[in-house]
């Protein structure tokens, strides 16, 4: 997990963000129901659908992979994170993660924007995606294939990781909506 050691900051001011209720891997499909409790259907050969303990959840993001392994992440009312499945890279290892607003997951890593505005991420970093520890402001993340996105509260977009075919050229990008803002 990648966290800066910096002074704390503080915590954004940001609208209520729309959660992830329901959550597609490569062949899995994940639920959050309304009483806070999970349920998975579908391929479970890494452990991705055991989510049958899971409770007071506000949101769940599934891994994707190119060759059927695969994970389930599940943000806890409390801000901590839950993870099952295929951990080969460590993209189940969020047991330690706190405030976290919300999660995303990509091929291989799992990504977690912190209510301080900055992120952190485990998983595989062959490509650079988890290389976010400098992300400051940012109030919402999107994880690709072998890249990160992240869109700060300014309406600028940074990212990180594999950039073969010009996905992470973000860096002229300008006004792009702000989580919880209405489309004009």
């Amino acid at each position: 997990m990648e966290n800066p050691k910096s002074a704390p900051l503080a915590p954004l001011e940001v609208m209520q963000w729309p959660k992830h209720t329901i959550a597609a891997g490569y062949r899995h499909t994940v639920g959050l129901n309304p009483d806070g409790t999970v349920t998975a259907v579908g391929d479970n050969k890494h452990g991705q659908c055991e989510v049958s303990g899971w409770c007071d959840m506000a949101a769940v993001a599934a891994g994707n992979a190119h060759i059927g392994s695969s994970h389930t992440i599940g943000l806890k009312a409390n801000g901590t994170v839950a993870a099952a499945g295929w951990n080969k890279y460590g993209q189940c290892d969020v047991s330690g993660w706190c405030d976290i607003m919300a999660v995303v997951a990509g091929w291989r890593r799992t990504v977690g924007l912190q209510s301080d505005g900055t992120v952190v991420a485990v998983g595989r970093n062959n490509e650079g995606q988890c290389n976010i520890s400098g992300w400051r402001d940012i109030v919402a993340v999107a994880a690709g294939c072998a890249f990160t996105l992240g869109l700060k509260s300014d309406g600028t977009v940074v990212a990180a990781g594999d950039n073969q075919s010009g996905q992470c050229d973000t860096s002229g990008w300008r006004g792009i909506e702000l989580p919880g803002n209405s489309f004009r």
